[in-house]
């Protein structure tokens, strides 16, 4: 396999229960799902839309021609081997995973974490805890060596939505968590689940623009705390979804 220097799998579908076909909503001017593929395109992120072979997510493939990147259809609820099969695919040793569920993420942040999987030899770099609180600046950047080893012995059909328990259980993994850059707003949820979410960050790209910093954003709340009213409530709920996923 090769390396593309800086590449992202943008995981999404459109069979969403909680928010239905969230990543297609209005944003700024386009949809979410094309909002996200071009704040990676704007980071210098190659992004690989990474989608299900289900009908309802035909309508991704057909944006992704549309924005002329590349995408992949693989397994619906088998994220691990789906992710797997699109690295095979292009032929990809490693790549982070963006979420189409976080309009705001930050690709800066983002392209650290690549850079820290390759210069500390890791498997894996997970989230800052503030991104895996809420806050959604930054995904996981994985080997695809590491990928293949947590499916070994997991059917097709296994759903891997909760990845990170099979990455943590692998034996030998070398890990690390993305140390936090710069001053961080706590108790803000920037993630795309529930209705509420949706007011918050669509708000936030009419008041600053769809290609805000995170420094811009945190500005804003830090400006106006009142803002994490709207919907950081909806973070013991979607946590406790979680768990529910877990057990």
């Amino acid at each position: 396999m090769v390396d593309s220097k800086f590449t992202g799998f943008i995981t999404v579908r459109t069979s969403s229960t909680r928010l239905p076909g969230k990543c297609l909503l209005p944003f700024a001017g386009e949809t979410v799902i094309s909002h996200v593929v071009k704040r990676a395109i704007a980071y210098g992120i190659d992004p690989i839309i990474c989608t299900s072979n289900d009908k309802s997510d035909d309508i991704l493939e057909e944006i992704s021609k549309e924005l002329g990147v590349k995408f992949f259809r693989g397994s619906l609820v088998n994220k691990l081997k789906r992710w797997l099969d699109c690295a095979e695919h292009f032929n990809i040793n490693s790549f982070h995973t963006i979420d189409a569920d976080d309009p705001f993420f930050n690709g800066s942040e983002m392209i650290e974490s690549l850079n820290l999987l390759k210069s500390g030899n890791y498997d894996v770099v997970c989230p800052t805890k503030s991104s895996s609180a809420g806050a959604a600046s930054v995904g996981y950047s994985l080997t695809s060596a590491v990928v293949k080893k947590a499916l070994v012995n997991l059917g097709d059909d296994t759903d891997t939505e909760m990845m990170w328990l099979y990455l943590e259980k692998l034996h030998g993994v070398r890990m690390a968590i993305l140390p936090e850059n710069g001053l961080q707003i706590s108790g803000i949820r920037l993630t795309l689940d529930y209705q509420e979410d949706y007011w918050l960050l669509a708000s936030i790209a009419r008041i600053l623009g769809s290609n805000a910093t995170r420094d811009e954003v945190n500005k804003l709340f830090r400006d106006n705390p009142d803002f994490t009213k709207i919907n950081f409530f909806r973070n013991k709920e979607w946590k406790k979804a979680q768990l529910s996923r877990i057990i």
